[in-house]
């Protein structure tokens, strides 16, 4: 656009006219940018230009036509302002937008972890035990050879310590005094003594806890497993009543028409010792692959308390008797679930550990 001397007011109203109907096109920063450039800029800018001539003009024109250029120029500027302003409220809530949240959208489901499903083993057994009347307590992992093996009718010399394969803890100390060396504990049945020590009967007692021992692993053993112990001592206590505790324990875990049976066995600590098991929930008794085709499924040992284990304690044998027991929790998780490999449960794998 060429300006001339002769009608510059004319020429500025034209400007003006012209500047702001390209403004309103301008929607960008970069656009009001290179508009600003085009009408404002000081070296090559229209308007500027125009100011230019008002030395040529006229001295009797001058002043009127000097002032309407300012009021042009103010104008101009002012509307520059107002776009630029616009175009950054724009901007900025485009951008808001991009990361606000519409309250208006169902929330987004939180992502729950779960109990491990020997957790939920573990709780499944003490509350059938706590609805008998027993307390849940737990003890030491790492214990002394006196609750583990002493107390429990299994001295020193006892050949029933081969029965565990056990994890010594090396202990710079010489003065084991009479509680003997340390360990990781074989079974949770240290707790059996811990309890009797400092309670008087009578007692109602399941004890879970991780165990250690030192042996291979394989589908059916792991070097560390959790164990679930019970315990009940009282006048009066019978065979009868660890049956009939026991075989509602097994109606409540493994179903209401479950038959129970049990059998003679070994455990130093209990006289005398039986094996408990449940017809195959599988197969009803008929015999498949989880029973071995015998019907039947062991998921315990148990017996009556020793006597001598009882005398240790401070007890009178003759006064008080009780009954004590020991299960594995992933052994009932495996029965109860078909799983045929002990080892799926500390895999890590989440394939399996979501079907829980």
């Amino acid at each position: 656009m060429d300006f001339s001397p002769i009608n510059l007011t004319e020429q500025l109203i034209a400007l003006k006219e012209n500047a702001t109907a390209e403004l309103g096109c301008s929607l960008t920063t970069s656009e009001l940018e290179a508009w600003r450039v085009t009408y404002l800029g000081r070296t090559e800018g229209l308007l500027p230009k125009a100011i230019k001539l008002l030395r040529v003009i006229p001295k009797e024109d001058r002043q009127a036509t000097g002032s309407f250029a300012n009021e042009v120029k103010s104008f101009l500027e002012s509307k520059y302002s107002q776009q630029l302003e616009l175009i950054k409220n724009q901007n900025s809530t485009e951008k808001n937008d991009q990361y606000s949240i519409d309250v208006t959208l169902p929330g987004r489901p939180t992502r729950k972890g779960r109990l491990h499903p020997t957790t939920q083993i573990i709780r499944e057994v003490c509350s059938a035990f706590e609805s008998m009347g027993f307390q849940t307590v737990e003890g030491p992992e790492v214990e002394w050879e006196l609750f583990n093996f002493g107390l429990l009718n299994i001295p020193q010399d006892h050949p029933a310590r081969d029965m565990w394969n056990t994890i010594w803890i090396e202990n710079t100390n010489d003065n084991f005094d009479d509680r003997g060396g340390m360990l990781l504990r074989t079974h949770t049945s240290p707790m059996q003594a811990r309890t009797m020590l400092k309670v008087q009967p009578p007692i109602r007692v399941v004890v879970p806890g991780r165990c250690y021992r030192y042996e291979a692993t394989d589908a059916t053993h792991e070097w560390h497993f959790f164990q679930i112990e019970g315990l009940a001592v009282d006048e009066g206590i019978t065979f009868s009543d660890l049956k009939g505790t026991l075989y509602e324990f097994a109606r409540q875990t493994f179903g209401a028409k479950r038959k129970v049976r049990f059998r003679c066995d070994y455990f130093p600590f209990v006289e005398p010792g039986v094996e408990m098991a449940i017809d195959c929930f599988s197969c009803d008794g008929i015999g498949c692959r989880i029973c071995k085709q015998t019907g039947w499924i062991e998921i315990m040992g148990a017996g009556m308390v020793h006597p001598k284990v009882l005398e240790m304690v401070g007890y009178d044998p003759n006064r008080y008797t009780g009954f004590a027991f020991g299960l594995g929790a992933e052994r009932i998780g495996m029965l109860k679930y078909g799983i045929d490999d002990i080892r799926f449960f500390y895999d890590n794998d989440l394939r399996f550990l979501r079907q829980f």
